[in-house]
Order: structure tokens, then C-alpha cells, then sequence
């Protein structure tokens, strides 16, 4: 079985993804191909979490945008291989530092990097990962796609302190969350779709094209982490991969819980901060029965509706091919999670 065939088959059985897969097996081949040799090191541990981190499985849904929205705009060459990988080790590196960060011990159905080596070791290879992640986009040698990869990063960070800031901040609204989740999860996923735009450009003049590929990753990442938000009090958590209710016991706030805080009755919202501030599950059916209850599971549900079709009306200005149809298709598989 080739790489991009073992990574579907870890990811979904379901055959919309199959033909995704197959429309860029060559590409994805390259590309997991190249992620281990750039891992070396002379750091035994460095390379060994590295590698462990990068093998645990996932869709690699932010380098599969690189591959087709470059493909989309017609691009000839390979550096959208290395720029796959890029994205790639940028995204693991957020994982390691967000498994610190929330001290969790799963990620995937698997121990997390820093429940298995500690959180120094798991900060410092994220490190690496970002550092050489810079290597690769010196090599890529292109400006445009360095200026909105350096920013992206640093917009992502950002993300991570505000929400961070805003723990057990039962005051949050919901336009400052969804600032949150844009920084945070969504602009990778844009930067993904909008670099490999911009990759294809290069040898032709299309902004009308890039602006909606960028748009497209927004959109889509939005409805991305709005989707997760949902799973996390209406899914299963063997599925999940985590105990449903987490972001409740680390204090954070998703979409559902900020939603019934504004329309659950008086007597819900008091028990609800008070959940919060407890930071326990211990009450977590109660909760569940609140949010569904007052309509702000529904509400969750529509957002992440709505950002998916938003993403996919992107895709109207592009060229009619495989590649932007595939896109079409990945953003509906990715609703169809909220069935």
C-alpha cells in the first residue's frame, strides 16, 4: 500500500475522500515522502517525536488544499510538494504546543507527544518544526508565498494567547470567539489554499482566482473548527478520539456554550458559569441537556452550515476542472460530519 493510500485508509473509508485522495495520489506520495527526510536530525529525540507526531495519523486536510488549489489554477512544477509539507510541519507544530498548553494526554486515540516525553521536549521539537519549516520556504525561494506564511504564523500564535487569555471568560461574545477561531484554526487552513494560489500565479496573473482560493480556506477552516465545536456535545468520543466535554473542563468556551449562555434561561446560564468555573465534568449531562435544550446546539450547527457554503460559493469564479470540484466535494464530506 503507497503512503497516500495508507493515510485514506486512516482517515476515512468513505469514498468521496477515496477518489480525493486518488485524484492527487502522485503528489501526496511526494509529499510524505519528504516530510521524514526533512525530520533528520543529530537529536535522537528530536527526530523520534518528530516522526511520531507526524506519523499519528489525521487527513492532512491543510497540505491536500496546498496540492488542489494549485492544481486548480493549472500550476506546472514541484514546489507545491515542498510547500505540502510546509504546511504540515507548521500545523504539527501548533499540535505539539497546543497538547503543552491544554495538558492533554490523547490526540487522534493516541498518547500526545508531551504525555509520552514530557512538555519541554514537546515545546522545543515544535521549535523545530517551525524553524525548519522557514528552511523550506527559504528554499521555495518566493516571496509572496514567505510574506503570508511568516504571517500567518504569527497570527496563529496571537490566537492561541487570546484564547488562552479568555479561559473560564464566560463574558466572551461570539464575534470575539469567532476572531479566535480564525486566527487560531481557520488562517492555516486559508494560508494552505491561498499559497497554492498564489504558487500557480506566478506564471500567469489571476488575483479574482487567489482571493477566492483564500477565501475558500477561510471559510472552510471556519466552518472546520465550527463543526468541531458542535461534535464536541453532540458526538461520540471514541469517534472524537478525546473524552467529549474537554474544552468544558479546560474552561474554554465554544460556540455552543457562548450561544446558551446568551438564550438558556437565567437559572441555565448561572449553572453553566458555575460548571465553568468548577472546571469539572462532573455536571456535563446537565450541560449537554442546556445547550441542546435552548437551541444553541442547532445554532452551532447552522454557523458551521453556513461557513461551508460560504466556502464553497467561493469556488463559482474558478475554472470548471477536477481539482476545484474536489474542493466542492471535501467542504460537503466535511459538513456531512454534522449528520
Amino acid at each position: 500500500m503507497n503512503r497516500a493510500a495508507e493515510v485514506n485508509s486512516n482517515a476515512s473509508s468513505v469514498s468521496p475522500l477515496d477518489d480525493l485522495y486518488r485524484l492527487v495520489a502522485s503528489e501526496f506520495d511526494q509529499v510524505n515522502a519528504l516530510i521524514p527526510n526533512q525530520l533528520t536530525s543529530d537529536v535522537a529525540m528530536v527526530e523520534e517525536i518528530g516522526q511520531y507526531i507526524v506519523e499519528s495519523g489525521g487527513k492532512r486536510l491543510r497540505p491536500m488544499l496546498v496540492l488542489l488549489s494549485s492544481q486548480a489554477l493549472g500550476f506546472k512544477g514541484d514546489s507545491h510538494i515542498s510547500l505540502a509539507a510546509i504546511i504540515e510541519f507548521l500545523h504539527t507544530a501548533t499540535l505539539l504546543h497546543d497538547d503543552v498548553v491544554d495538558s492533554s494526554a490523547l490526540r487522534r486515540g493516541r498518547a500526545t507527544a508531551n504525555d509520552k516525553w514530557g512538555n519541554a521536549p514537546s515545546v522545543l521539537v515544535g521549535d523545530f518544526l517551525y524553524s525548519r519549516a522557514f528552511q523550506l520556504m527559504v528554499e521555495l525561494a518566493d516571496l509572496d508565498v514567505m510574506a503570508v506564511l511568516a504571517a500567518a504564523t504569527n497570527t496563529i500564535a496571537e490566537g492561541e494567547v487570546m484564547q488562552l487569555a479568555n479561559i473560564g471568560n464566560c463574558e466572551m461574545s461570539e464575534a470575539y470567539y469567532r476572531e479566535v477561531i480564525r486566527c487560531k484554526t481557520a488562517l492555516l487552513f486559508e494560508a494552505a489554499a491561498h499559497t497554492g494560489a498564489l504558487l500557480a500565479t506566478s506564471q500567469s496573473d489571476d488575483s479574482q482566482a487567489v482571493e477566492a482560493l483564500r477565501c475558500f480556506g477561510k471559510h472552510f477552516g471556519l466552518a472546520y473548527q465550527l463543526i468541531d465545536d458542535w461534535l464536541d456535545y453532540a458526538g461520540d468520543s471514541k469517534l472524537m478520539g478525546k473524552n467529549v466535554g474537554d474544552d468544558l473542563a479546560e474552561g474554554k468556551l465554544t460556540l455552543p456554550l457562548i450561544r446558551a449562555l446568551k438564550s438558556a434561561s437565567a437559572g441555565e446560564q448561572q449553572f453553566i458559569r458555575e460548571a465553568i468555573h468548577d472546571r469539572s465534568c462532573d455536571r456535563i449531562e446537565h450541560i449537554y441537556a442546556i445547550v441542546r435544550g435552548c437551541g444553541a446546539l442547532d445554532y452551532t450547527r447552522q454557523a458551521a452550515v453556513d461557513e461551508g457554503n460560504h466556502a464553497i460559493a467561493q469556488l463559482d469564479v474558478l475554472p470548471t476542472n477536477a481539482y476545484v470540484e474536489a474542493m466542492r466535494v471535501l467542504t460537503q464530506y466535511s459538513l456531512s460530519r454534522l449528520s
